[in-house]
């Protein structure tokens, strides 16, 4: 699978597999995988110029702004080897960031490629999901489990990490009401995205990701060497 200067945006609402599959491509394939939000906790923790300006907006209890979030992606990117393969987890989220990301893929990013990958999956798989769904507490891991006795993510021991052995924990934000809350709000901004990706003509594969893990990272491997039609 020969492919360079690629970036790859997932989207799809959260608990729908975007981290997990992105977990195959970095083991299997040997892409790259950046977290915003990894990436905020590191310019934060390394006292950066960036890091200081987000530590000081997040005391604030405000959001990080559109723009300092593109502005902390493009620094990331412009470091990668030109043979990079990267995809962008978490970013971008709004049609805001989607239109500041277009501009620079435009100019200072040229050299990659863009490849948007939309997740299928229904409401109600999706609140499922997040209600069965556990983590790794380990900052350094969270490796992501699922509680459904089909599923692939069931870990050995439904109390500890498979990979590091720390405590597997609930996220206070996979509450069902608090999953129906952010499936509506991500959903508002995913139209966004989609309405401004439709209007300047940028392809979207579509991945059924309604399957186990393994189906779906054949799938997604078909799916990116066929022809765009």
């Amino acid at each position: 699978m020969e492919r360079k200067n690629n970036i790859f945006v997932f989207v799809g609402p959260p608990g729908c597999g975007k981290g997990t599959l992105s977990g195959l491509c970095v083991q299997e394939l040997g892409w790259i995988q950046l977290s915003t939000g990894n990436l905020c906790r590191k310019h934060v923790a390394e006292g950066t110029e960036i890091g200081k300006r987000i530590d000081f907006i997040l005391k604030s209890g405000k959001l990080i702004p559109d723009d300092l979030i593109t502005e902390m992606v493009e620094g990331w990117l412009k470091q990668q080897e030109k043979s990079a393969i990267v995809i962008l987890d978490g970013f971008p989220r709004t049609a805001t960031q989607a239109e500041s990301f277009h501009e620079l893929m435009s100019t200072t990013l040229s050299s990659f490629e863009l490849n948007v990958v939309r997740f299928g999956i229904s409401e109600q798989a999706v609140i499922e999901r997040l209600c069965s769904r556990i983590i790794c507490a380990n900052k350094n891991c969270q490796t992501v489990y699922s509680l459904s006795k089909d599923s692939l993510l069931l870990p050995k021991d439904l109390t500890t990490c498979d990979k590091c052995s720390t405590e597997l924990v609930r996220r206070n934000d996979d509450d069902r009401a608090i999953a129906v809350e952010r499936l509506a709000t991500y959903r508002h901004h995913e139209q966004g995205m989609i309405d401004f990706y439709n209007k300047i003509g940028q392809y979207m594969h579509e991945l059924n990701v309604e399957k186990p893990i393994n189906d779906i990272f054949v799938d997604f491997k078909q799916l990116i060497e066929q022809p765009r039609t």
